[in-house]
């Protein structure tokens, strides 16, 4: 992602605008002239359809490989909830570091911010959750199956047992978790489990904004956990009860939004992109005006092909000045911005990029996915971007025998400090390289018994199977050049 430039608004930088067509929407309410929003079009591919077989390839990989584990499956599994296991813990913080650094690092204007989980009600009844964040439930009559009526593709048909009219009248379902703060149930204070990481940033802005001595525009970024009692969890780990995102609130001078707006819409696009998500599974869908939250002004989805056809992976909203105002009112406090240049006091207005962390792992870890015939065998591969790998580099002997273990451990030892290292050394260098291939690792470097007298190793790379013979004294240089 562009690095903001100097002097001017980053949303100025000419030529970001270069994926998207454009539609004009309304003004925003303070008075912001209208502008353009990025939609739907020549991002998506005529030709891209979803691949319903994959589905089950990646569930298969994750358990044989060590990605996602069902928690509690000793037990019998518990619905809905998921472990990462040893690939899947490294998969996963590698996004979002990669998000982390484009967000936060390598920006002047956004700040970090890691906020509590349990929050009082008085949080959740300023931002509206407790009266609105509710899906509407429908029951079927006929084979008590439970079902979200907006997410059925007929109102009157049950999915489960397919029973014409057998739903009951919808009721509104309120997704959050309560549990108690105190020692006795009856006397505890009532809290909630946060359903989005948002709020902790909105309720801490003047915190921010007094100590980092940033001023609009400016962002506040968090990576947490986030819980919802969904009503129809499904489709692997794209949608459960406790999920991670990854969000930044970026506060704006009320004429800048709709600009800011469109900036983030494509610095998110970019952001997937970069790393490297098929174009032909990706785009940027525009809601429809009666799909918008009540103080939204816009909002975009990324949107990629999975499996089962195209769903979010992160929403772009401009939230206008609702929360501020909202959890100002409720506390008392000011939470507003004083422009000394300008002489004027002003509550900004939002614009919030709220992706899934888990959700985007699995969608990196479907787009990676590939299998190709090798010697009438059939190869898969991940080919996933080397700033995602769980491991970029793994050490193989090519046997266990004494001689060649010191000095593999040496190599090891070696470039352990500066990349994740998987050091192998059981089965045949054939089902070795298959593995690492499975699993996404770019570079193979492999220890024989040359090794011993030429002080070189063999470099395999993943992509195209190709090898180099490289000295032990150029190696880290080598990996160096090609893991930036």
């Amino acid at each position: 992602m562009r690095r903001c430039a100097a002097r001017r608004p980053q949303w100025e930088v000419a030529g970001w605008y270069r994926l998207v067509v454009v539609r004009q929407v309304a003004p925003l309410n303070s008075g912001a002239s209208s502008g353009s929003v990025p939609v739907a079009s020549d991002l998506m591919s005529d030709t891209a359809s979803p691949d319903p077989e994959l589905f089950d390839k990646i569930v298969n990989l994750s358990k044989r490989r060590g990605f996602v584990f069902q928690s509690a499956e000793i037990y019998g599994g518990f619905r809905s909830t998921y472990d990462y296991g040893p690939l899947g813990v490294l998969l996963l913080r590698n996004v979002k570091d990669a998000w982390w650094r484009s967000m936060v690092q390598e920006r002047h204007d956004v700040v970090g911010l890691d906020a509590s989980i349990l929050s009082p009600p008085q949080v959740w009844q300023a931002s509206g959750h407790l009266a609105n964040f509710s899906d509407p439930l429908v029951d079927c009559t006929n084979c008590n199956a439970r079902h979200r009526l907006d997410k059925l593709d007929d109102p009157n048909v049950c999915p489960s047992c397919g029973a014409t009219g057998s739903f009951t009248e919808a009721r509104e379902f309120n997704l959050m978790f309560k549990t108690h703060a105190g020692p006795v149930t009856e006397t505890a204070a009532e809290v909630y489990l946060r359903p989005e990481t948002a709020q902790g940033m909105f309720i801490n802005f003047a915190n921010v904004l007094n100590t980092s001595r940033k001023k609009p525009p400016f962002g506040i970024a968090q990576i947490g956990k986030s819980f919802r009692n969904e009503i129809t969890p499904g489709n692997f780990v794209f949608r459960t009860r406790e999920f991670e995102q990854m969000e930044m609130e970026f506060f704006v001078p009320p004429a800048e939004s709709q600009q800011w707006y469109e900036y983030w819409c494509q610095a998110r696009m970019d952001w997937y992109l970069d790393l490297g998500m098929s174009p032909d599974k990706l785009m940027l869908r525009a809601h429809d005006e009666d799909e918008l939250s009540h103080y939204s002004s816009g909002t975009s989805d990324v949107e990629y092909l999975f499996p089962w056809g195209w769903d979010e992976l992160e929403g772009i909203a401009n939230r206008g000045d609702f929360d501020l105002t909202q959890h100002a009112n409720a506390s008392g406090e000011k939470l507003d911005f004083f422009d000394q240049a300008n002489n004027e006091r002003y509550v900004p207005h939002v614009i919030e990029p709220a992706a899934g962390a888990t959700r985007t792992a699995m969608a990196f870890l479907m787009d990676a996915y590939d299998e190709e015939t090798v010697n009438d065998d059939t190869r898969t591969v991940l080919r996933l971007d080397p700033r995602l790998a769980p491991y970029k580099v793994a050490v193989l002997p090519l046997s266990k025998k004494d001689t060649l273990t010191p000095t593999a451990l040496e190599v090891f030892d070696s470039i352990k400090g500066r990349w994740m290292t998987d050091y192998d050394e059981t089965q045949s260098i054939g089902k070795r390289y298959a593995r690492q291939d499975e699993v996404g690792t770019p570079y193979c470097v492999t220890i024989d018994f040359d090794t011993l007298e030429d002080r070189a190793v063999t470099v395999r790379e993943r992509d195209s199977r190709a090898q180099e013979r490289i000295s032990l004294d150029q190696l880290e240089a080598y990996l160096a050049e090609r893991l930036r």
